[in-house]
């Protein structure tokens, strides 16, 4: 028998380059842990990992499976297998809520990681393809999304190659993702007064007040603010951008008006006041094509309309893709260029 197979009977490795010869237990930990994580990498899919990012960051598995259009018994499948890899659990139950453990904390982490350095390869590869090819990511809050297909349009129509993801939520789920970095640009109705962010107009966003077409005002071609004591007036919710700038107009003429109804979306408001169920204040952007085919009429109110900006921003520190760096120009642009908000 051989001095190398003596050795290796006795329970070693032996590992030799050159004239240097070095030996570990074949029991030893590092050789354990390495051969665990050789494994890992192996059976763990990207697929995986996003199943379970996206599950820790609702921390609801119900949740997890509707943003990722998936059902949810393929969603725990997907999580379940994942930690049968891993070999240790990802999450603890309690009641009808999941919390992180440990080793599940460790993972968000490196999937954060992985996705981060993902992003980057990817950026780097459409730079390296010019504006050719390329994805762009856009979150907007919702009062914008009538303008932001106006602008996606010829946009799109310059550079066929560019997809583009259109996602439209409240104030609190873009800051969110805004946190999360899932995006490449944010499109806000408020500038944030956050140093390491970037925020910068990109279009005037003038406050009208509407009307149904028949409403008594409507034919009035001046009005005083005073017309709009005791109106029947259809509010956004208390803490909305728009109620605070409407609330700041009224209080400066000392006028107040009684809220018929206070609602949470601008579209639903938009509907009511072509219902006739009331007057409100709304962007000129979104009622633009209503005012034109008839449906609802803009009333000249004296402190109208409010003038504000939309703003776009993302993280100060963020490397911007030549896609997203494009798009920002383009957006700068269009605040000289009025065709660009045509329909």
């Amino acid at each position: 028998m051989s001095s190398n197979q003596l050795i290796q009977q006795q329970g070693w490795n032996i590992a030799q380059e050159s004239h240097l010869v070095s030996l570990q237990p074949l029991s030893h930990p590092a050789n354990a842990v390495a051969l665990k994580t050789k494994r890992i990498l192996n059976q763990v899919t990207l697929h995986q990992l996003r199943v379970f990012e996206t599950v820790a960051r609702f921390s609801s598995f119900t949740r997890a499976a509707r943003d990722l259009n998936l059902t949810q018994p393929t969603v725990s499948m997907q999580v379940k297998q994942l930690t049968d890899t891993i070999g240790v659990p990802l999450f603890d139950q309690i009641g009808k809520r999941i919390f992180l453990t440990d080793a599940g904390r460790e993972l968000l982490v490196s999937c954060q990681a992985i996705t981060a350095e993902l992003s980057q390869f990817e950026m780097r590869i459409a730079d390296l393809k010019g504006m050719q090819q390329g994805h762009l990511r856009i979150a907007a809050i919702s009062p914008i999304n009538t303008l932001v297909s106006r602008l996606l349009n010829p946009f799109c129509d310059r550079y066929p190659g560019i997809n583009v993801s259109l996602d439209i939520m409240n104030s609190e789920q873009i800051l969110r993702r805004l946190s999360e970095n899932r995006d490449d640009l944010y499109l806000t109705c408020e500038p944030l007064n956050n140093p390491g962010v970037c925020s910068q107009p990109f279009v005037q966003n003038p406050l009208v007040v509407v009307a149904h077409p028949s409403h008594p005002m409507a034919v009035q071609s001046h009005l005083s603010i005073e017309c709009l004591r005791g109106e029947a007036v259809i509010m956004r919710e208390i803490g909305s951008a728009t109620r605070q700038s409407v609330q700041s107009v009224l209080d400066q003429h000392k006028v107040s008006v009684r809220v018929q109804f206070e609602v949470g979306n601008n579209e639903a408001i938009k509907q009511m006041v072509m219902l006739g169920m009331g007057i409100s204040v709304l962007s000129r952007h979104m009622v633009d094509d209503e005012v034109a085919n008839g449906q609802l009429a803009i009333l000249n109110v004296e402190g109208f309309p409010i003038h504000r900006n939309w703003y776009v921003i993302y993280a100060s520190g963020k490397k911007l893709s030549i896609v997203a760096n494009t798009f920002l120009q383009f957006l700068s642009h269009s605040i000289h260029d009025s065709a660009a908000l045509a329909a």
